[in-house]
Formats: C-alpha cells, structure tokens, sequence
C-alpha cells in the first residue's frame, strides 16, 4: 500500500477540529493538577527506566531557574526522554509517515506565535540564566510545544489510523495535557505551573497595553508589545502614556522602533518639535534633529481640512520637498495628478 498523497474531503474538515483543540490545551490558564501532573512525570520516567524523581513544582519559569541555581543542577535529560517517547508514526505498508504531506503538516501546527518557539523571560530571568553553562540556553521543555506536537500525531492516529507505540502516545499526551512547562533531571523533575493571564494581538503575538502579557501566580510578569518584549517600565504603561523623550534615551533600536509605533508619529513631531523643512498646499515636510533612530526621521504631515486631525508618515530621509515626498507616498504619481484620477 503506498503512502497517503492526498486527504478525503471529510479529513480535510478535520484540521480545524484538531487544530482548536490542542490549541486550547496550549493556551489553558487553568491551575495545574498537581496529582495528574506528577503521574504524568512519573510514567514518563518509567518509560525510558529512570526511577521516580523528587517532583518539585514553581509558580514561574523564573521561580523554577531560582530553584536551579539553588540545587545546582546542569544536565538535563529532556533529549533522552523526548527521543524515547516520541511515536514513531507508520502506515500499514511500515513506511514511516513524517512526510506524508507537506502542506497537511503546515495546516496543523497550532500555535504560529513567539510563545512556541522563544522563552518569555524578563530581563531579571536573563540574569540568572547567565548563571548557567553557556550551552544551556533555554533548559526548559515546553507543554506549547509539546501541545504542537500532538496536534499533528493526534490527527495521523485518529484520522489517518497509522500505527503507534500506545505508551508513548499515552506518555507524550499527558505531559502536554497536564503539566505546565518541565524540566527533566537524572533525579529531579521541576514543574511550572501555568500562567494566570495570557495575551495575544490579532496575529497570536504576545501583547498587552498597560499590562502584563504573560502573568503568573507569583507576580512574575512579562510585558510585551505585538511579540517584543519590554521592560516593565514602559510596558506597566499604556501607549497613550508613553513620552517621546523617551526616545532621546533609548539605547536599543528595538525598543525604538516600538515606542515610535505606540506613540505615533504625529505626536512624536509634536512633543519633539519638528522642524518645518517644506510645504505643498495641506501638506507639510517635517525633520527631527534629535537622534531619535538610526536614520533621520522625515515626516510627511497633512491636516485633513475638515476634521483638523493631523496624520504624519515616515518617508526617506532623502526627500528634499514635500512634494516629492507626495510622490514617494502615492507610489510615484504627482499629487496633481492623483487628485485628477481620484
């Protein structure tokens, strides 16, 4: 029997259904069960022969570093168990299926967001992480991750009927259903519990105004704006709040770049006053001499005639006239014109 090249119309409605669910086990808020958690630890363990460890469970993931840098524990053992419990999926001719479909495989990951693939860390976490071995740069296994993971092996087993190792499917389930994230050691497993808030933008980056993005039982907090992490002082206040001398300080371009989109131009050109370099009928070509970013910053500023509200866009540092800036904006077409085809 050769291996599956295209999915029934009925399959394909199922990606969703798959998708949604383990999208919610990824994203739950919920306490951890501290009972089935350990259990799911324990089986885990039994399943690649390493005895029960002590179970040790944090509120945080800079709970759990603190409680690493305390027992001086380095090496963990998150490969060997990964690779021991991970199925190994087949068809019923025994050829393995992790490339049955490429495009299937891109339909059904469930989290397209930083929060899979990069530690939310603030910059104290950091801190402590330099406190370990260079090459232990992110020792933590993560339940989103795993969630992603069975997402895709849950649809092959269920839907496609492949073939698998019942226990480590059973294994694998567990550890992403009920715990937060884990750190696996020789004879200590710690487990993070979950956060209590978590907050995305419209494209499932991390993201919050005036509040903590990521934010557990403990206090620890992570502030994000559209997936780029900031300080807790500018993250505790809302974009509305933020000040453009702010700029004047800011060493990371980063950072930079996010205060000038929460702030917005037009009040950028206001509170750092702009110069007026050139003028066309409502249209005003502003400079700001302050190093504010890497490049100068050029603005390209109309006041609508009947509302009075002011817009301002970024243009090349290399405009030399306001009209000229009209073009760049209008793709190349003199604002004369563009007003006759409008």
């Amino acid at each position: 029997m050769s291996l599956i090249e295209k999915l029934t119309p009925e399959q394909e409605a199922l990606i969703p259904v798959y998708r949604e669910k383990w999208r919610a086990i990824a994203l739950s808020t919920e306490r951890i069960d501290k009972g089935k958690a350990a259990e799911a630890v324990r089986v885990a363990y039994a399943a690649i022969s390493k005895k029960e460890p002590e179970i040790i469970f944090c509120d945080s993931s800079y709970a759990g570093l603190q409680i690493l840098i305390q027992k001086q524990l380095e090496l963990d053992i998150n490969k060997d168990l990964l690779n021991s419990i991970f199925p190994r999926l087949t068809n019923k001719n025994n050829e393995v299926l992790y490339q049955l479909n490429t495009e299937l495989l891109n339909k059904l990951p469930i989290l397209r967001v930083n929060f899979i693939t990069q530690d939310y860390v603030s910059i104290d976490e950091l801190k402590i992480k330099t406190q370990f071995k260079k090459n232990l740069h992110s020792p933590w296994l993560k339940s989103q991750w795993l969630a992603s993971s069975c997402c895709w092996i849950d649809f092959y087993v269920s839907v496609l009927n492949c073939s698998y190792n019942q226990i480590s499917w059973q294994v694998l389930q567990s550890l992403a259903k009920y715990c937060g994230w884990i750190l696996f050691y020789e004879n200590i497993c710690l487990i993070c519990d979950r956060p209590l808030h978590l907050r995305f933008d419209n494209q499932n980056r991390l993201h919050a105004e005036g509040e903590p993005a990521i934010e557990f039982t403990d206090g620890y907090s992570l502030y994000s704006y559209h997936g780029v992490t900031l300080p807790e002082k500018y993250g505790k206040i809302h974009p509305q709040q933020w000040q453009a001398t702010w700029l004047l300080t800011e060493e990371n371009a980063e950072l930079r770049r996010v205060l000038i989109q929460g702030i917005g131009y037009a009040r950028i050109c206001q509170e750092l006053q702009a110069i007026e370099l050139d003028k066309w009928q409502e249209y005003t070509l502003l400079g700001i001499d302050n190093n504010v970013d890497i490049e100068p910053i050029y603005l390209l500023k109309m006041a609508c005639p009947s509302t009075g509200f002011i817009h301002a866009l970024r243009v090349p540092p290399n405009m030399n006239s306001a009209r000229e800036a009209i073009r760049w904006v209008n793709w190349g077409v003199d604002p004369e014109e563009f007003g006759v085809q409008t």
